[in-house]
Order: structure tokens, then sequence, then C-alpha cells
């Protein structure tokens, strides 16, 4: 592999700015970007934000159609960093604490889990049933990272693109992809 991989995925949870964000985010990298959307996330980013999806597909280097299983993404042999969902769904959390592999985003992470890559899951919803609690916990004894966007706010964030980029900055830092963000004990967060 020349080019270090990373797949992201953006499912139909409410917070399509996360995704586009991680995307912002590994740009300016060496890095080759996959990205498959789910028609929910198609769905959630017209009624949520203003941005055009052919747009947001653009800033990946390779766009991979949803229904498309024989995707690169979807085999073992396919070398990646591993993958980011985000925002991660209830629905697709629950199929990829349960191997169901009926889309090309649910297959993608059930593969880097299979080869023992790195799956972090930027969850949304609350509050959370029990069904979402087990399905979490599942994910992780299968060697996922469930990675709830929680604002960091000791940071005093000014605005909310401050709080995404700060949470999707922390889950890249998962990959050992580092960011240019403020961290607790450097800098000048201490008054």
């Amino acid at each position: 592999m020349s080019k270090q991989r990373i797949i992201v995925g953006i499912s139909g949870a409410s917070g399509f700015q996360y995704g586009v964000k991680a995307l912002e985010l590994l740009g300016n990298r060496e890095l080759e970007v996959h990205l498959v959307i789910s028609k929910g996330a198609e769905r959630t980013c017209q009624l949520e934000t203003d941005y055009n999806l052919k747009q947001i597909m653009e800033m990946a280097d390779v766009v991979h159609a949803i229904g498309n299983l024989g995707a690169a993404i979807s085999s073992g042999s396919f070398k990646t960093l591993g993958m980011l969902i985000a925002p991660c769904s209830m629905r697709t959390l629950g199929a990829v604490a349960h191997c169901l592999t009926d889309n090309l985003l649910t297959r993608a992470a059930d593969v880097v889990l299979k080869e023992r890559r790195r799956l972090v899951l930027l969850a949304r919803e609350t509050p959370l049933n029990l069904g979402h609690l087990r399905n979490m916990q599942q994910v992780t004894e299968m060697g996922g990272i469930v990675f709830p966007p929680v604002p960091a706010l000791y940071q005093r964030p000014q605005s909310a693109d401050e709080i995404v980029t700060h949470s999707v900055a922390r889950a890249l830092d998962l990959f050992g992809l580092e960011n240019d963000i403020p961290r607790w004990g450097e800098g000048a967060l201490h008054h």
C-alpha cells in the first residue's frame, strides 16, 4: 500500500456535520479517503444542512455507492487504517453489533472489525435504551470504539463548529492522525 487509506462512513443520525468535518480534516493529508453515505444520511443532509451532497462527495478521493457490496472496501485484502462512522445511527450501530452486512456501510465496518483494524463510531442518540447500550457493549467487545461526540466544554468553545471540530479531531486521534487542537494540560487552557 503506497498511500495509506481510511474509510469515512456517514449514516443517517442527526449530525451530518460530523462526517463533513471528518472529510475536511482528512483532506489536507497524504491519505486516500474512501467515502460511503447511507440513504438516511442523504436525507439528513437535506433536512439539517445547506450542504450540497455532490460537493461533499468531491471531498473524498473515492466515493462508493451504499448498495455496492462488491466495492474495494468490502474486502479485507483492501488495506486501510480503519473506518470512522460519523455520525453513527443506532440502526448502523445495531447492524455492526450483529454483523448484519446488508449495505456497504455495515459491510465495510464488519470487514474492519474482522481484520482487527480500527473502527470508531460517533454514536448519536440520547437517551439510550438497553438495546443501544448492549449494542455498544457488543461493538466494544468486538474491538470497535464507541465515541459519542460529547462537547469538551473546558475549551470554552465559541461556536458549534469548534465543538464539532474538536470531537472529530479527537476521533481521528484514535487512528494515530495528529490534529492541531487544544488539548487538556497543554497551552493556554489553564487560567
